[in-house]
C-alpha cells in the first residue's frame, strides 16, 4: 500500500470505529480553500472535527506527533469554515486526533484522544 492508500485505510477503519462508538459520521474529507477535515462527526450534542494520523510504524514517532500547532490552526480554519456553511445548532464543538497503527494490512493499534486540542 502506498501512503495515500494506508490514509484511506486509516479513514475507513476510524470511521468504523465511531460508529462502534454511537458517532454519527457527518462528513468524510470535507475540504475548503484552508485545507481538510478527515472527519467531522456527532458525538451526543458535540460536533467533533477528527484528524486522522495511520502510520505502518513507530520508527518516526507516532502519528498524533504530527499534529502540530501549524496544522491544528489549519483544522480550526476549516471547522469554522465548515460550521458558517453547515450551521449544526450543537453546544459545543471538540477537536480529537485518532492515531492508527497498521502492521502487514491489520490494525495492531487505535488510540483516539479526545480534546486533542
Amino acid at each position: 500500500m502506498n501512503t495515500k492508500e494506508i490514509g484511506a485505510a486509516g479513514e475507513k477503519y476510524a470511521a468504523e470505529y465511531l460508529k462502534k462508538k454511537n458517532y454519527e459520521i457527518l462528513q468524510m474529507n470535507f475540504s475548503c480553500r484552508y485545507g481538510e477535515i478527515d472527519i467531522v462527526a456527532r458525538d451526543r450534542k458535540n460536533i467533533v472535527f477528527i484528524e486522522v494520523k495511520t502510520r505502518r510504524s513507530t520508527n518516526y514517532g507516532k502519528g498524533m506527533e504530527a499534529v502540530n500547532y501549524n496544522k491544528q490552526q489549519k483544522i480550526k480554519k476549516v471547522a469554522l469554515y465548515y460550521l458558517k456553511g453547515n450551521s449544526p445548532g450543537f453546544y459545543d464543538i471538540r477537536f480529537d486526533v485518532i492515531d492508527i497503527l497498521i502492521v502487514d494490512e491489520y490494525i495492531v493499534e487505535i488510540e483516539h484522544i479526545e480534546n486533542a486540542f
